[in-house]
């Protein structure tokens, strides 16, 4: 791919985003200033290699003004043809400030109007001081003109004025600017794809660190692993002994839950023998048998909860779930083998769950169980990937052709300890657990209507899909 196309979709916000927008302003603005400087004085070095044409055409009437004649015989050449085409853009004028239209002498190609001045007299200038500027012709005509007063004593002081066309200032400056423009376009890309190369060159660690991060995430690696520069360096010791921190303190948690479990369950099971074995009224034995199975259901419970909660977070954990749901359909099809049951799984190879095996299995094995519970003959079951943010979430969906639920009664179903239906068998705690479970892994638990006429339930958890599929 190249790097155009590699920042096209790089998103907004991103440290490469960031820096090629910040390249290309600055470059812009560098290179229209530069431009617009170039220009300027390129106009002005053209302003002034056309003054000096005009200058030399001026000097050369003033040479021939200041030569001892009679006035009336008085011949002015310069000695240039343009001078003697009609309105050609090339003109000369002397005269006197105050002479009347007759008295002014002109080159053949001015005809009818006189040349207007160079530019507005204060009554400052110097005598024999050059003036220029701009003015327009008789044809509207835009004329660069030059000037300059001489002085010859008793005779009275003289103008001489030369004009030639303004356009071959403004079409030469025209030419360097669009030469300029495209040059500077060229290496404006130049630049461009030199800062893309850079960009992507020097991002290329921070990548490489992501790409080390999601092998983490994933369960393919321990810690990041590889050099890096040393600017980021640090960085990944640090993560990396976060990391080891994280599964430090999950193991703790995990061992205290294991050692609570054991300290509850043996003085459960001691006074459920003793009450066997007790000479107490039946009555009473059932009663507490009774009560300590539902303190055993809720113990169980709350424990597989906390080893939930702690587990939830670590990182490097994750279950393919293509054998999993196998063994599960094996498992229930054994325990519903009266029902006939055809389960039908659809599952992508590679799929995989972020988090411990046993809570997938205990969230899905709860779901199947469930449908199977209620289903007539089939239960379908479906895997896949679903990309959401930056990270793509597992959606496992389990529906029968049960009876189903209405609305009002889904909700109802996901209260913890709430039973579905008395007549069937079970602590009625296994769709609270699935939604607890799933809250715990920041996924989502729901009920709906299935197409098979019974109950859907959806799952959504973290999850990573097979490699090459999108969003891996």
């Amino acid at each position: 791919m190249s790097p155009i196309l590699d920042l096209i979709s790089l998103r907004r916000g991103s440290i490469a985003v960031r820096l090629a927008v910040s390249a290309f302003l600055s470059s812009s603005a560098i290179l229209l200033i530069a431009a617009w400087i170039l220009t300027t004085l390129y106009r002005e070095n053209t302003e002034r290699a056309f003054d000096s044409r005009l200058l030399v055409f001026t000097n050369n009437l003033a040479t021939d003004l200041v030569t001892p004649n009679d006035p009336e015989s008085r011949t002015f050449s310069l000695g240039d043809p343009r001078f003697d085409l009609p309105l050609s853009g090339w003109y000369w004028q002397v005269s006197k400030p105050d002479a009347k239209p007759r008295d002014i002498r002109t080159s053949r190609s001015l005809v009818g109007v006189p040349l207007p001045p160079a530019t507005d007299s204060d009554g400052k200038v110097g005598i024999g001081q050059i003036r220029q500027g701009y003015g327009r012709g008789q044809d509207g005509r835009l004329l660069r003109i030059m000037e300059r007063d001489v002085d010859l004593g008793e005779e009275g002081r003289y103008t001489v004025r030369v004009a030639g066309p303004a356009d071959e200032i403004v079409n030469d400056v025209d030419r360097f600017r669009n030469a300029l423009y495209l040059t500077f376009a060229l290496l404006g890309a130049s630049l461009a794809l030199t800062t893309l190369l850079q960009i992507r060159f020097g991002l290329a660690p921070l990548k490489k660190m992501r790409a080390a991060l999601g092998a983490v995430r994933r369960g393919e690696a321990d810690h990041i692993t590889g050099t890096y520069p040393r600017d980021i360096a640090p960085l990944t010791g640090e993560v990396n002994l976060l990391i080891d921190t994280n599964r430090e303190i999950l193991e703790r948690a995990r061992t205290q839950v294991g050692n609570l479990a054991h300290a509850l369950k043996t003085p459960l099971s001691i006074i459920v023998n003793e009450v066997g074995s007790a000479d107490a009224p039946e009555d009473l034995s059932n009663k507490i048998r009774e009560q300590a199975a539902v303190m055993r259901d809720q113990v169980n419970y709350h424990l597989d909860r906390a080893r939930a909660a702690a587990l939830a977070g670590t990182l490097g954990t994750s279950t393919e779930i293509e054998p999993a749901l196998a063994g599960l359909v094996r498992t229930f099809g054994k325990i519903y083998r009266d029902k006939d049951i055809a389960y039908e799984v659809h599952v992508p190879a590679g799929l995989r769950f972020r988090g411990e095996r046993q809570d997938f299995e205990e969230m899905v094995g709860n779901l199947v169980d469930n449908a199977s519970k209620w289903a007539h003959g089939r239960v379908a079951i479906r895997a896949e990937a679903v990309a959401t943010g930056d990270y793509p979430h597992l959606v496992v969906a389990i529906e029968d052709d049960g009876p189903g639920l209405p609305a009002d009664a889904r909700a109802a179903a996901l209260a913890r300890g709430r039973r579905l239906d008395e007549s069937k068998p079970g602590s009625g705690l296994g769709l609270s657990i699935v939604a607890d479970l799933a809250a715990l892994y920041r996924g989502r638990f729901s009920l709906e209507q299935a197409a098979l006429g019974g109950l859907r339930a959806v799952l959504e958890v973290p999850g990573d899909a097979p490699a090459g599929a999108p969003g891996h």
